[in-house]
C-alpha cells in the first residue's frame, strides 16, 4: 500500500528543505549573536512551518490511510484509528 503523502511526495521534500535552511539560519544567528527576539521570530516561523507540514500529513494519513483500513475492516481498521488518535494527541501537545 502506497502512503497518503506519496503524490505530493516532491511538495513536503521541497518544504522540509525550505525548513531545513531556515533551522541553519537559526544556527547561525544564534553564532552570530543576533538580538533574542529577531531569532525568537525566526524560530515561531520554522516552527510554524513545521506545524503546516505535519498537519498535510496527517490530512493525507486520514484520507487515505486510514478511510481504507475503515472500509476493509477487521482489526487493522481500529489499529488505524488508533494510530490517527495518537498522532492526533502528540501534535496538539507539541
Amino acid at each position: 500500500m502506497d502512503h497518503g503523502y506519496i503524490k505530493d511526495k516532491g511538495d513536503y521534500l521541497r518544504r522540509l528543505r525550505r525548513i531545513e535552511g531556515q533551522v541553519r539560519g537559526l544556527q547561525r544567528m544564534v553564532d552570530e549573536d543576533v538580538y533574542c527576539t529577531e531569532i525568537l521570530t525566526q524560530v515561531s516561523a520554522a516552527t510554524k512551518a513545521l506545524e503546516s507540514v505535519a498537519l498535510g500529513l496527517l490530512d493525507e494519513h486520514l484520507a487515505h490511510c486510514v478511510v481504507a483500513a475503515v472500509q476493509a475492516g477487521g482489526p487493522d481498521s481500529q489499529a488505524r484509528l488508533r494510530e490517527a488518535s495518537d498522532a492526533i494527541a502528540r501534535l496538539v501537545r507539541s
